[in-house]
This record gives C-alpha cells, structure tokens and sequence, in this order.
C-alpha cells in the first residue's frame, strides 16, 4: 500500500477521500492549502499526491510547477478540480502532472487514477495493444469508443470500466417464504451484504460501488440488518 497525500480546500473532500483511501489500506496524509501540502510533502515523501487546483493562497497548477522547477516532483500528481479548462489540464500534463480528476470524483474512477498513478495499471487504458501472435493465449483486447471530449479525458484519454464478474453457484440460497414481506426482504439482504462483504475482503469501497449504495446509507443499512463488517475479512483469513 502507499502513502498519499491529499491537498484540497474543501473539508468534506479532504475527509472523503481519506476514508475511501484508508479503507483501501493506505497511508492518507492531509493538507488544505499549499503551505500544508508543501511541509507535508517534506515530512512524508508521498507515493502519490491528489492535488486541488482551485485552493486560496496557491492554486495547484502554481505548486505544481514549483515542485517541477525545484525537482521535488519525483512523485505522480493527479490533479483534481470541478471548473478547470482543457487548457489548464493540458497545461498541467506539459508540466508533469500524471492525470486529471473532475470533481465530483466519482469512488470508480478515483481508485482507477489512484492505481494507474502508482503504476498498478496502465495511466492510458484505451492505447490500443500489439497485435498477438497466432496461437497466443489471452483475453482479445477490446476497443474503447472514443469519449465526448471532457478536461478529464484531454489528460487520461478516458476511462475503461471494467466487464462485470459472473456470480458462481455459491451466489445462490434458498430463502423460507412463508414469513412476513418485511422479514424475507432483510433475510435476504443480510445474506446480499455479507455475500458480498465475504467477496470484497471486507472492503466497504468496493462493496459500496458494488451494491451501488453511498458509503454512509451502507454503513446505516449493515447495522440495521446486524450485519458482522469483520466476517468478510476472517473469511479471507480463513
């Protein structure tokens, strides 16, 4: 896991991009400004830097060039903001920004940026492969449409979302019937949530972009159904 450090103005991005972080087993260090990010940056030696541009003192693109002149950007940047230019992404890449975010982030494409900018996947999923070879084994590469022309596509070439899993037999359980609409329906969700909690490792992440529930109506629906958060991690353990 990496350490990764979070610059932004705005306290509820701060704290929501630390918990998804957190939750996915980084370190998460925090700064609201640029004077913060800078003394931040010197005390943790960041794997990766997730980087507001639009900030009161100094916008990010201003540090981001800084940290370029100085040779402090020895790390990935993914620059993030909700009002930016084609203009100002592009200027960002030419000064060694890694990728672009626009807000609001959505938790998909935040961890996609996150694992690209440390190198755990391809930063540009839509460059077409080499040809295989006659008789070479894998998956046939599949060709991305091109995406309406976005600030966040102008730096990441778009995103690729991956094919959803095919549920096994252990997906399925029989459920009594002959009870009550209310009662059935909790039954089943319980055993919905810890199926998937069980799959997840216990990731509240990814379950939550799994179910398609926001992280706080999950948590509150997992303790109104009794459901046990640390079984899906004991039974990876196990």
């Amino acid at each position: 896991m990496a350490n990764i450090l979070v610059v932004d103005d705005e306290l509820g991005i701060r704290d929501l991009l630390s918990e998804i972080l957190n939750d996915e087993g980084h370190t998460v260090d925090l700064a609201q400004n640029a004077a913060q990010a800078r003394a931040a940056r010197q005390r943790t030696r960041p794997d990766l830097v997730l980087l507001d541009i639009w900030m009161p003192d100094t916008d990010g693109v201003t540090l981001l060039k800084e940290w370029s002149i100085s040779g402090q950007l020895n790390m990935p940047v993914v620059m993030m903001s909700g009002h930016a230019t084609i203009e100002t992404a592009v200027e960002a890449t030419k000064i060694g920004a890694h990728s672009f975010l626009e807000k609001p982030i959505t938790m998909q494409k935040l961890l996609r940026a996150v694992e690209a900018g440390l190198g755990l996947t391809p930063p540009n999923p839509t460059t077409p492969a080499p040809p295989r070879k006659p008789g070479m084994a894998g998956v046939p590469v599949m060709q991305v449409p091109p995406a309406e022309l976005t600030v966040e596509h102008a730096m990441t070439g778009g995103q690729q979302i991956p094919a959803p899993v095919e549920m096994g037999p252990q997906a399925r359980q029989m459920f009594e019937l002959d009870k009550p609409l209310r009662d059935a329906r909790d039954e089943f969700e319980k055993s919905y949530f810890e199926f998937h909690l069980a799959k997840e490792g216990g990731s509240m992440t990814r379950v939550a972009e799994k179910t398609g529930l926001e992280r706080t109506h999950l948590y509150r629906k997992l303790k109104q159904l009794g459901v046990d958060l640390s079984r899906g991690k004991k039974t990876l353990a196990g």
